[in-house]
């Protein structure tokens, strides 16, 4: 070992690693640059309806990334732990590291960073993940690391979750992950039709659906939820230290914009009943007093709906049959000779 500088020889060494999950810096991007396209045409609407429009666009955007988001976020279980422990098979060194855990829908993600990060004359900074989403392996994708020769810490924590552990964990999570990832997928769908409602004179069922958005993420939570609490937790020991997990941001976020979309959709449903005309106000379509509204799709097409009366409407000028026979008989007794009458 003296003459390869104290390193391992035959290892793989850390791949590099990235701040944040790309998938989902990647939903981030695509929706600040929907939002940013948004501000810019903000100055050309005028008077109150620039505010009411922009918290309608800032609101309904958070909720399609948040959903997004979260159905590929490995943070919905987390746990972190700082311990001493052994770095690699065949070898006594130890090293003093903080190891992490975060469980998603799809699969898990395990971080191991050294206290320094150089120890033993190496840089220990590791982020690997497995995942058992459709069309992938988790058995394989353990072999290929174990193949690779990770560190002792990351091969422990990946092993608990392969099939064939006594913990369980993979069936557990596995279980949990497909019954959540269905129904935020349903709660986005559910949320895209909100969002065409809404630009339509149909606002009641944009809340119906915005309600709907709500309730299937909170049906999510609840699959997660249930899913992992079937079996006990299994004891996780790095070293000396016990890694412990607990529900993670994904998991609150969830509930936060589960909650928010219930809110928003109740209070729809209720200004619907209760104060329609400030409803329409409020999504910037206009509204007489008169309540027989009929709407006129030349005045504002779908993304800006007008309503007029139909007292404003033209009214057809209809003319009883018998009044009009009746006219055309005198007009002959009278006047005999008149081609007109003839007609």
């Amino acid at each position: 070992m003296a003459a390869l500088g104290h390193t391992f020889p035959f290892y793989a060494g850390p791949k590099p690693t990235f701040p944040m999950d790309t998938t989902s810096a990647t939903i981030i991007m695509i929706f600040l640059t929907a939002l940013a396209t948004f501000i810019v045409i903000l100055p050309g609407i005028r008077g109150k309806t620039r505010l009411f429009w922009l918290l309608r666009v800032v609101t309904g955007l958070f909720i399609g990334a948040a959903i997004l988001a979260v159905n590929f976020s490995s943070e919905w279980s987390v746990g972190q732990v700082s311990t001493n422990t052994s770095y690699k098979a065949f070898s006594s060194a130890w090293i003093s590291a903080d190891i992490g855990l975060q469980v998603g829908l799809g699969g898990v993600n395990i971080t191991l960073t050294g206290t320094p990060v150089q120890q033993l004359n190496e840089t220990i900074n590791y982020n690997e993940e497995f995942t058992w989403r459709l069309g992938e392996n988790y058995a394989e994708e353990y072999t290929k690391a174990m193949e690779k020769g990770l560190p002792d810490p990351v091969l422990y924590l990946a092993e608990k979750f392969t099939p064939r552990s006594p913990c369980g964990l993979y069936r557990q999570y596995h279980l949990a992950g497909h019954y959540a990832s269905a129904m935020l997928w349903v709660a986005f769908l559910c949320w895209l039709l909100a969002n065409v409602m809404l630009s339509m004179p149909v606002l009641v069922y944009g809340g119906y659906m915005l309600l709907a958005t709500g309730i299937f993420q909170l049906l999510a939570l609840l699959f997660f939820s249930m899913a992992t609490s079937l079996t006990p937790p299994c004891p996780l020991h790095l070293g000396a230290s016990v890694l412990h997990t607990h529900h993670g941001p994904a998991f609150w976020i969830t509930l936060t914009t589960g909650l928010l979309c219930v809110l928003l959709g109740l209070a729809m449903v209720v200004a619907h009943r209760m104060q329609p005309h400030r409803l329409k106000a409020f999504f910037n379509q206009s509204v007489d007093e008169d309540p027989m509204l009929e709407w006129s799709p030349e005045e504002g097409g779908l993304l800006s709906p007008r309503y007029r009366s139909v007292a404003d409407s033209p009214e057809p000028q209809d003319i009883p049959l018998s009044e009009a026979s009746s006219t055309k008989a005198y007009c002959k007794e009278a006047h005999p000779e008149d081609p007109d009458c003839a007609l």
